[in-house]
Formats: C-alpha cells, sequence, structure tokens
C-alpha cells in the first residue's frame, strides 16, 4: 500500500513486485486477451495491493482509448425533467466507474442535434456515447450510424433497430394500464402522454389507442394530452377535461409519467374530484426517490419500471461494444409491472357512457 504523501506506484513497480517483465503488466492491465486469465488477476491484485492509478494519457497511447464514455442529453424548455437526468447520471456514472471508465454529461442546446456529437467525434477523446429519450427519426442516430461510432440507445427511434438499445415496452405498458381501467367499467380514459416528438410517447399513444379499439370504445384526440412543461401543462388540460369545456369529462386518466399525475391530481383536487372515487388515475412508475406512485395520497395505481434498472445494462452494453465484446448489438426490451392500488375503482354509476 503506498503510504499517503508517497510516490505513486507505477507499472514498473508492479512489474518488480511479481517478476513479470514491463509489458505483461501493462498488457495485463488493459486488458489485452494474449494474457491468461490467471496472469491477469495476480497483476490485477498487485495494483490494488500497490495503490496503483494509471497514467490516462500512457494508457491511451497504448490502447487508442481515452475510457471516458459521452452522455449525450437534448435540452428541452421545461427543468421539470431533472429528476431523470439526476437518476440516470448517478446510475451510469456508478457503473462505469466499476469498469474503470469516466463518464462526461453533454446537454445539447444547439438548434441542430447532432452538433455536440460532431464536435465530440471531432475531439478523438470520447470512446463511446449513450443517448436517451429519442425522436422519431432521430437524427443524431443516422448520424452516428453513418460516423462507424460506438452507442447505445436508452429507447428506440424506430421499429427494427440496427444498433444496441435498452428500453421498456412502452406500447404494451400503456394498453395494460387502459385495460385495466376498461375491466373496471370505464369508458371515458384520457391520456396524458409525453411530447409528440418522442418515440416512447408514439408508442404510448398506440397502446392506448390499441386497448381503447379492442374494447370498442372511442379515443377523441381532446383528450390525449402531450404536455411540454410537465406538471403545469398536465394541469391545465385535466383542468380542461374535467370541466367539461371538450365534452362529457373523462372518468379516468391513463399519465406517462408520475410527474404527470402529479399535475393531473392538483387539478382533480381543484375540481373537488376526488381521486380514486370519482376519478381514476394510474401512471406509470419510473420509482423517481421523491415521486414514487405508492407515495401518493392515494397511492397510485401504477406500471413500474424503475430507472435505476436501465443503468447497469447501458453500462454494461457500451463498455463491451468499445472493447469489440459484442459481435452483434444487443438489444433489451423489459415489461412493465402492474401495481392497482386506490386510485383506482370502478366509475360513478352515472357516468358509463362512452364517448361518441
Amino acid at each position: 500500500m503506498r503510504l499517503a504523501g508517497g510516490p505513486l506506484a507505477t507499472i514498473k513497480d508492479i512489474s518488480a513486485l511479481l517478476g513479470l517483465s514491463v509489458t505483461t503488466v501493462s498488457r495485463a492491465l488493459n486488458g489485452f486477451p494474449e494474457v491468461s486469465a490467471e496472469t491477469r488477476a495476480r497483476v490485477e491484485a498487485a495494483a490494488r495491493e500497490l495503490d496503483y492509478t494509471p497514467n490516462q494519457s500512457a494508457r491511451r497511447l497504448v490502447t487508442g482509448r481515452s475510457n471516458i464514455v459521452a452522455l449525450v442529453l437534448r435540452a428541452t424548455q421545461s427543468l421539470e425533467i431533472d429528476p431523470y437526468v439526476y437518476e440516470i447520471v448517478a446510475g451510469l456514472s456508478a457503473h462505469l466507474l466499476e469498469r474503470s471508465r469516466d463518464l462526461i454529461v453533454h446537454v445539447a442546446t444547439d438548434a441542430d442535434p447532432v452538433a455536440p456529437l460532431r464536435r465530440l467525434l471531432a475531439s478523438q477523446t470520447i470512446d463511446g456515447f449513450l443517448l436517451n429519450t429519442p425522436e422519431i427519426g432521430d437524427a443524431r442516430i443516422a448520424f452516428l450510424v453513418a460516423a462507424g461510432a460506438p452507442f447505445v440507445l436508452h429507447g428506440r427511434h424506430a421499429p427494427d433497430p440496427t444498433y444496441p438499445f435498452y428500453d421498456l415496452d412502452n406500447r404494451e405498458a400503456a394498453r395494460m394500464a387502459a385495460e385495466a381501467l376498461i375491466r373496471l367499467g370505464h369508458r371515458r380514459i384520457a391520456l396524458v402522454n409525453g411530447r409528440s416528438a418522442l418515440a416512447f410517447a408514439a408508442e404510448r399513444r398506440a397502446g392506448y389507442l390499441a386497448a381503447m379499439q379492442a374494447a370498442g370504445l372511442g379515443a377523441p384526440e381532446a383528450f390525449i394530452a402531450h404536455p411540454e412543461a410537465i406538471q403545469t401543462d398536465a394541469a391545465r388540460f385535466a383542468a380542461a377535461a374535467l370541466g367539461g369545456a371538450m365534452g362529457p369529462p373523462p372518468t379516468a386518466f391513463v399519465c406517462a409519467s408520475t410527474p404527470l399525475a402529479a399535475g393531473v391530481a392538483r387539478a382533480a383536487r381543484a375540481a373537488g374530484r376526488k381521486i380514486g372515487d370519482d376519478i381514476s388515475l394510474i401512471a406509470h412508475d419510473d420509482a423517481l426517490p421523491h415521486l414514487r406512485a405508492a407515495d401518493f395520497d392515494p397511492p397510485l395505481s401504477a406500471t413500474r419500471a424503475p430507472l435505476r434498472e436501465a443503468c447497469l445494462p447501458l453500462a454494461t452494453m457500451i463498455c463491451d461494444l468499445i472493447d469489440g465484446r459484442m459481435e452483434i448489438p444487443r438489444q433489451v426490451v423489459v415489461r412493465a409491472a402492474y401495481t392497482p392500488r386506490a386510485s383506482t375503482a370502478a366509475p360513478p354509476a352515472e357516468e358509463t357512457a362512452p364517448w361518441r
């Protein structure tokens, strides 16, 4: 163990301790396949014992890699998405650090969504990219594919992608939520969705419509919302819907997130409607620490897929891709679980007529 304030351990120190050549130690530390697993384990144990920290500049000369992964986020007009950003950044950072890689976060504020990717690639300091919340036909994807740059997407921007991704089955989650309300007897169900340009929102819309159509129910466009400012616009939409401004009010809402559900619940309370009695409410729960479905009053019925659970597979995928351990693009689709709670019940007897 290096004493505090003492000189930093070097590859030569590890070499001397184990009686191995400097070249063998270097190759073991940098993951070269010709080094046996036993030798690599000995070298890594000695590196820990000596508190060895690799010189990143020297390592890059040997491997051609910086061990830096860039998470490129798209800027939005609303700051209400910050909890999502924190969850994904915290989780990815931890898992990449375990793999001796660093995460940098870039928020793309350019009108051209490809501009930050072009700059980062030109800098030659990034080994690979992580992207999230893709738009339909996302230009960033086409750019990275054409550039041959390693990247993994949290989500999908098209039905049959050719790149590695980790995604929730958003269509199934929305269909599941709408069907749960239909089974309770609801016939007028509104959808409070994500922004219309986002690929996941298109999938949620498709799942909701499939459930409504299978039950022979109408789904007027006026009762499908795509809020920009999450809670504020969701509350405004719900107030108008419950106030009868767009026709017979819905008896239930399917919300694409718990922040959206918070906006709807606020509007319902203001209108004198009690969630779980007068109005039913189902949300998708990303398990954000400050806004979990189970912590609402009353607790929300919800489809659930914790956002943090995406971080380990995303980190593993990008590292494997960079290291050449992914011959075929790995594509993972997970399903949400549905938990009924007190926010859903049968509609009032006089409110069972469908929209016409």
